[in-house]
C-alpha cells in the first residue's frame, strides 16, 4: 500500500439512517455481530428517555468495535472497510485517544495505513499526533519518523485547518497531548518533530522549526536540553544569526542553559560582529556558575581575532590557562592564523614555540596557515623553510600547501618555479584550484612565456575550468605579437567547443592580432564565428576591421562593412568615422573624406582631435596645405588641443613645400603648448632645411636634438646625406656615415639609394657602384628607385656595357626600371650591336 497517494473522502454520516433503539447488546459480541446490531431498522417513533440510553449503548458498542479492529494482529480489510463506513474521524479521535494506551502500535499504525490509503479516510490531526506519540513511547522512531514527514509533506490524508501550516497544528497538538502521563514521551516528540523540521524540510530554511519552537515555547513547553542545542548550532550553522538570537532568548528565560548553550550563542554573537554582546554572555556564564570549556574560550577568541581584537584574545588565553582550561591546538590556530593575516610573522613564531613548547605538535592545516600567509606577503623563502620543517616532522604537503606556494613564487615573479610546481602537482594528481592556473598563467605571459601559457590554460579548459576574461585577453594577445596566430584561433574554438566561450574583448583582441599581422581574412571569420556563438559584436569588433580594411587600402570593403555594422544595430562611433576619414586621406580622396565628415557632424557626434587630424593629414597629402592649416586653427577654437601627430603632419607639409620657416614656427608653438618635439618631427625638419641648401641650420639642427634627449635616426642622417649630395659635397657624406657608425647606427635602402645617386650626379660612377656592392654585401636588396639611379649613372658616363650588365641582374629579380632609363637602353641596342659586329 501507498500511503502517498491518499485521497480525502468526504465525511459519512453513520447514524442517520436508524429510527430506532437497539433492543440490546450482548458485551460479548464479535465485531460481525456488532456490525449486525448497528444495522437493525430502528423503530418508527422513538421516546426521548429510551433514544438516549440507546446512544450510550450505542457508542459503546461502536467503541468496542473499533477496539477489535484496532486489536486484531491480522489486518481484516473487509471489516476495516466495514466500520469505517460507520465511522466519522471524530468518534475514531475520541475512541483512540481513549484506547491507545492498550494498543499494538504496529498494529495501529496498519490499520491507519489501510483506511487511509485504500479507502481515503481523513483522520484528524489529533489521531495522528496520537499514534505518533505511541510509536514514539514504543520505541519505533524510524516508523515514527516516517509518519510524521508525511504528514507534515500533505502525504496523508489529514483534516488540517491551515494546510500551510501543517508542522504549526502537528506541534500544537502534541502540546495538548502532553498534558497525559509521561512527560518524557511528550518532550521525545518535540525533540523528534524539531529533528525533522531542521533537517527534512531545509526547502523553507529554518522557517518551520522556528514556527514549532514557538508555539511549544508559548505554552512553557520546549525540546530537550540536547535538542534546543541543536536547534540553536544548527541556525548559527546555516547563518541563522537573528533567529539563533530570538531562540537563546527565549531558551535563557524557559530553560537552564549549560555550556553547550552558551557556546554556541557567543559564537553567534561573533560571526554576527557583536563581539562585545559575546564578551558580556561569556561573562554571565561565568556569574551562573556555568564553567567556559575550550570551545567557549575558542569562539570568543575566534570573534576577537576576526574583529581585530588581538590583544583581548592574547588576554583571554591567558585567563582560559589561568581557570585551568587548556589551550587547544584550534587556539593556537586561530590565533596564529589573526597574527599571519596582519602580518605580524614573529610574533606569530613565536606563539608555534609556545605551542611546541607545551606539546603540542601543529597539524597540516596550520603548517599551511602560516605558509599561505608567507606566501601571501611574498616571503616565498620563509614559507619554503616551513615546508621544509612539515617535511621533517612527517606531514606531508597536500594540494592547499602547494597552491598557497604557487601563489607565493608568482608573487615575487619566480615564474619557473611556479610552472615546476604547477606540473608536479599535476602529475601527482593533487587538486589544483583555477587560482593556482590563473597565477602561473599570469607570470608566465608577464615573462613573454605565452607557449608554456598556452599549455596550461588548455589543461584548464580540458578540466572544465575557464580562465579569466583578462587573462585570456593578456594570453591571445601575446600569442599573436609573438605571431602563434593559428595558436590562439585554435584556443578561441576549444573554449567554444567546451562551453567556456571567450568574452567580446578577449575576441576583439583576436581580431585586432590578425588584423596587425595582415590577416584580415581570417580576421572576418572570427567576426562570423563571434556572430554564430553568440558573442556580443560591438563597435569596437567593427572598427578594429574597419581599420584593418582602411590600411589594406579596401575603402570598399571598410564601407560594406560599416553598413553591416548598422544593420546590426551597433551605431558607428566618432573612431569609426575617424578610421575611415584617415583611410580615404591617405588615398587621396579628400572630397569624399570632406562630405564624411559633414555626415559625421550630421549625426551629432563630436569630432575629436583623431578627426582633425585624420583630416588634416588627408588636406596635406591632397596638397592643399592652407586648408590643412585653417582646419588647424578650427580645431583651436573648438577648445581641442593638438598632439605630436597634428603638429607633425603640418610641420612635414610645410618641409615638403620648402616653407621651413612656418615648419619652425609650428615646432616652437608646439613647445609653448608643453609637447616636445621628436624625432619625427626634426627628421621633417631636417629633411626640409636639406632640401632647400640650409645645410649649416639642418647640422646645427642635428646636434641640438642629442642636447634635447632626442638621438637622431637614420631617417635624420639621411636626410642630411641627401642635402649634400644635391650640393655634391661628398665628402661631407662620408663624415656623416662616419658620424652615423660612431652611434651604432646602420644605412638603410633609402640611405644607400642617396648615396649611389649623389655619386652618380657628382660623375663618380665607380664609387657609387661600390656603394652598390656594400649595399647587397650586407644584404639590403635594392629596389627599383636603386636600379634605376645606377643605370642613369652609367648612362650619364657613358659606361653601357655595365648598364646592360645590370639590366641582366635586373631582369633576374623582376624590379622594373623607370620609362627614362628604359628608353635610354633600348636606345643605344643599335650602336652596341654594330659594335659587337665591327668586333
Amino acid at each position: 500500500m501507498d500511503v502517498r497517494r491518499l485521497k480525502i473522502p468526504k465525511t459519512i454520516a453513520i447514524f442517520s439512517h436508524i429510527k430506532r433503539p437497539l433492543t440490546c447488546v450482548i458485551s460479548t459480541a464479535s465485531s460481525d455481530q456488532i456490525s449486525e446490531t448497528l444495522h437493525q431498522t430502528p423503530s418508527k417513533q422513538p421516546n426521548p428517555s429510551s433514544e438516549s440510553k440507546q446512544q450510550k449503548v450505542f457508542d459503546f458498542n461502536l467503541r468496542k468495535w473499533v477496539t477489535s479492529v484496532l486489536s486484531n494482529p491480522h489486518v481484516d480489510s473487509l471489516k476495516i472497510k466495514d466500520l469505517l463506513t460507520h465511522l466519522t474521524p471524530q468518534q475514531f479521535d475520541a475512541i483512540f485517544l481513549e484506547i491507545h494506551s492498550s494498543l499494538k502500535p504496529l498494529n495501529a499504525l496498519k490499520f491507519f495505513h489501510l483506511a487511509s490509503g485504500s479507502y481515503g479516510f481523513s483522520f484528524s490531526v489529533q489521531s495522528y499526533c496520537t499514534l505518533f506519540r505511541l510509536l514514539v513511547a514504543s520505541n519505533h522512531d524510524d516508523a515514527a519518523r516516517l509518519l510524521l514527514i508525511r504528514l507534515i509533506d500533505g502525504k496523508l490524508p489529514a483534516l488540517f485547518d491551515c494546510p500551510q501550516q501543517k508542522h504549526v497544528e502537528v506541534a500544537v497538538s502534541l502540546a495538548e497531548l502532553s498534558r497525559l502521563s509521561d512527560f518524557g514521551v511528550a518532550v521525545r516528540t518535540f525533540d523528534l518533530l524539531v529533528h525533522l523540521c531542521c533537517t527534512q524540510f531545509k526547502n523553507v530554511g529554518f522557517d518551520a522549526a522556528l514556527d514549532v519552537f514557538r508555539s511549544l515555547a508559548s505554552r512553557g513547553l520546549y525540546p530537550s536540553l540536547k535538542t534546543c542545542n541543536f536547534l540553536l548550532s544548527s541556525l548559527v550553522k546555516e547563518n541563522e544569526l537573528w533567529k539563533s538570537y530570538e531562540v537563546f532568548g527565549v531558551l535563557k528565560d524557559g530553560v537552564k542553559p549549560d555550556v553547550y548553550l552558551f557556546s554556541t550563542e557567543i559564537n553567534a554573537f561573533c560571526k554576527g560582529g557583536r563581539v562585545e554582546e559575546a564578551k558580556e554572555l561569556f561573562r554571565k556564564m561565568e556569574n551562573m556558575g556555568v564553567m567556559p570549556n575550550v570551545v567557549t574560550y575558542n569562539n570568543l577568541i575566534h570573534g576577537l581575532c576576526r574583529n581585530g581584537n588581538l590583544e583581548d584574545a592574547f588576554c583571554l588565553k591567558e585567563e582560559m590557562i589561568l581557570n585551568g582550561v587548556k589551550p587547544s591546538i584550534v587556539t593556537y590556530s586561530i590565533i596564529i592564523n589573526c597574527l599571519m593575516k596582519l602580518e605580524k610573522y614573529d610574533e606569530a613564531d613565536c606563539v608555534l614555540k609556545e605551542m611546541s613548547n607545551k606539546g603540542l605538535v601543529p597539524n597540516e592545516v596550520m603548517y599551511n596557515t602560516i605558509i599561505n600567509g608567507h606566501c601571501s606577503a611574498g616571503n616565498i623563502q620563509k614559507a619554503l623553510k616551513v615546508r621544509d620543517e612539515m617535511l621533517r616532522k612527517g606531514i606531508l604537503p597536500n594540494s592547499v600547501t602547494c597552491n598557497s606556494l604557487i601563489k607565493g613564487f608568482c608573487k615575487v615573479n619566480q615564474a619557473s618555479q611556479a610552472e615546476e610546481l604547477l606540473e608536479e602537482m599535476l602529475l601527482h594528481g593533487l587538486s589544483v584550484n583555477p587560482g593556482s592556473f590563473n597565477n602561473v598563467i599570469l607570470v608566465l605571459c608577464t615573462n613573454s612565456r605565452f607557449f608554456s601559457a598556452l599549455r596550461f590554460t588548455k589543461e584548464m579548459i580540458l578540466r572544465s575550468l575557464k580562465p579569466n576574461d583578462g587573462l585570456l585577453t593578456t594570453l591571445i594577445g601575446g600569442l599573436c605579437k609573438e605571431r602563434k596566430h593559428s595558436e590562439a584561433v585554435e584556443l578561441w574554438h576549444m573554449l567554444l567547443m567546451k562551453g567556456l566561450t571567450a568574452n567580446t574583448v578577449t575576441s576583439n583582441a583576436l581580431i585586432h592580432g590578425l588584423c596587425e599581422a595582415g590577416n584580415i581574412q581570417e580576421a572576418v571569420r572570427m567576426l562570423k564565428a563571434m556572430r554564430d556563438s553568440g558573442v556580443q559584436i560591438d563597435s569596437m569588433t567593427y572598427n578594429t576591421l574597419i581599420c584593418a580594411f582602411c590600411k589594406d587600402g579596401n575603402l570598399d570593403g571598410a564601407f560594406v562593412l560599416r553598413e553591416e555594422m548598422v544593420k546590426q544595430g551597433s551605431a558607428p562611433d566618432i573612431s569609426t568615422y575617424n578610421v575611415l576619414l584617415h583611410g580615404l586621406g591617405e588615398k587621396g580622396k579628400i572630397d569624399e573624406a570632406l562630405l564624411l565628415w559633414d555626415e559625421c557632424r550630421s549625426k551629432g557626434l563630436v569630432c575629436d582631435i583623431y578627426t582633425y587630424g585624420a583630416l588634416i593629414n588627408g588636406l596635406c597629402k591632397a596638397d592643399k596645405l592652407g586648408k590643412g592649416r585653417d582646419l588647424f586653427h578650427e580645431m583651436l577654437r573648438q577648445g581641442l588641443v593638438p598632439n605630436i601627430i597634428v603638429y607633425n603632419t603640418l610641420i612635414g607639409a610645410y618641409c615638403r613645400n620648402g616653407n621651413v620657416t612656418e615648419a619652425l614656427k609650428l615646432r616652437d608653438d608646439m613647445r609653448s603648448r608643453g609637447i616636445l618635439p621628436n624625432v619625427v618631427t626634426y627628421s621633417s625638419l631636417i629633411h626640409g632645411m636639406s632640401n632647400i641648401g640650409l645645410m649649416e641650420d639642418a647640422m646645427n639642427l642635428t646636434d641640438g636634438m642629442r642636447t634635447e634627449g632626442v638621438p637622431p635616426d637614420v631617417v635624420c642622417y639621411t636626410a642630411l646625406i641627401g642635402g649634400y649630395c644635391k650640393l655634391g659635397q661628398m665628402d661631407k657624406v662620408r663624415s656623416i656615415l662616419q658620424e652615423m657608425s660612431s652611434h651604432n647606427i646602420q644605412p638603410n635602402k633609402i640611405t644607400y639609394t642617396v648615396i649611389i645617386d649623389g655619386y652618380c650626379q657628382a660623375g663618380k660612377v665607380k664609387v657609387a657602384k661600390e656603394f652598390f656592392a656594400e649595399m647587397v654585401q650586407k644584404g639590403i636588396t635594392p629596389d627599383s628607385v636603386t636600379y634605376n639611379v645606377l643605370t642613369k649613372g652609367f648612362l650619364k658616363e657613358g659606361e653601357v656595357e655595365e648598364a646592360f650588365s645590370l639590366l641582366d641582374r635586373i631582369s633576374l629579380t623582376g624590379v622594373g626600371l623607370d620609362e627614362v632609363a628604359y628608353t635610354s637602353l633600348v636606345n643605344l641596342l643599335p650602336r652596341r650591336s654594330a659594335s659587337a659586329n665591327q668586333e
